[in-house]
């Protein structure tokens, strides 16, 4: 009987041990290569957006009706930023342009690059934009996703010091000035963060407009900072291993971490993080998989290659501060997974990937 248990026993670790060095050797030693801004990949990137700024149609308006008065085609109603689908998507769409024309100054398609910015970012236009906002009924409009995204165009036309910019960026600030109007108003009601994977996530709003705001805008940059530290700074265990939801194209759990990475300094920093996603720093590659995409025909399934990206540049941004190579290396494995498949010819993604992807290659480095 004895030795029918010690046989047991024998059998059962070798089982057991079998168990993990399977589940050791299914991690991923693979180096995947840091993507780069360059001749080709902007030749690659800009098609997408350059395409779709002044196409109108299929467009997906998202306003509120006050009455009949309203029914009026989306150039009527936002004469900048109509293109792309929806509102938000043509305004990162004019971000990915202006950044490939900034970053690659001798960039080919430069001079018709800038023909289509300009004509959009005009004076006159942006007045109609901001008569839209200032509506009774929709004064909410793209909260607070489409205004992260605005903050973004400002913040990169305020950095790039040129003739062109500096007049786009004149006739847009006025905008800009709503904006942050909106982000100081609102921030303060909100009692709590809206943790999605979607557009209305509190935590990308908020550093996005950080970024901008730690440039441009101290009152808006000390009304997030309060709020990011009243929001976050006590949360610990986040979830990720429940990542990614079907529609997502934001991590919850990493747009977090990386406001928090702009909030905090790097040892108060190294504590949150170990405490809000503990081990993560160790194996990151234990809590994410890279987001697979079975239609990207489907708007909403296609959210998942955004998913891959936005990841992927809070990775980077997280990685680079905290000199995390297996950081890094994840961040590229998401960026490849989707780049590859990005020009699939679906306009579900087309008219707004290349901006997700663009920011990642930007943040790589």
């Amino acid at each position: 009987m004895k030795k029918i248990m010690l046989l047991a026993i024998i059998v059962f670790g070798m089982f057991s041990c079998r168990k993990i060095n399977k589940s050791t050797e299914m991690v991923d030693e693979t180096i995947y290569l840091t993507p780069e801004l360059n001749k080709k990949s902007a030749s690659y990137l800009y098609h997408f957006a350059f395409d779709c700024i002044d196409q109108e149609y299929p467009n997906k308006l998202g306003q509120v009706l006050g009455d009949a008065s309203y029914l009026k085609v989306p150039s009527e109603l936002h004469p900048t930023f109509y293109g792309c689908f929806d509102w938000h998507s043509s305004v990162h769409g004019h971000w990915t342009l202006l950044n490939i024309i900034k970053e690659q100054p001798n960039f080919e398609f430069k001079e018709a690059i800038l023909l289509k910015l300009q004509k959009n970012i005009s004076k006159e236009n942006i007045l109609k934009e901001i008569r839209y906002f200032d509506d009774v009924h929709n004064k909410t409009f793209e909260r607070t996703y489409g205004w992260a995204w605005l903050l973004k165009v400002a913040e990169t036309l305020q950095d790039w010091d040129t003739k062109e910019a500096n007049e786009m960026y004149d006739n847009l600030e006025p905008l800009v000035k709503l904006i942050e109007e909106k982000y100081i108003e609102f921030l303060p009601k909100l009692k709590y963060p809206i943790r999605v994977g979607e557009h209305p996530n509190t935590a990308f709003g908020m550093s996005f407009a950080l970024d901008y705001a730690k440039k441009y805008a101290p009152e808006l940059e000390k009304v997030i900072i309060e709020k990011a530290k009243e929001y976050y700074m006590n949360d610990k265990g986040c979830p990720i291993t429940w990542e990614p939801g079907g529609f997502d194209f934001l991590s919850p759990c990493l747009q977090e971490a990386s406001l928090m990475l702009k909030v905090l300094p790097k040892d108060e920093y190294v504590l949150w993080l170990d405490a809000f996603l503990p081990n993560f720093r160790e194996h990151p590659e234990d809590y994410l998989e890279v987001a697979e995409v079975t239609d990207r025909s489907d708007g909403k399934l296609a959210h998942l290659d955004g998913l891959n990206f936005s990841r992927a540049w809070c990775l980077y941004e997280i990685g680079i501060a905290l000199k995390n190579d297996k950081m890094l290396n994840l961040a590229n494995k998401h960026f490849e997974y989707s780049y590859k498949k990005m020009d699939s010819g679906e306009y579900a993604g087309a008219h707004w990937l290349a901006s997700f992807a663009l920011y990642a290659m930007l943040k790589s480095n």
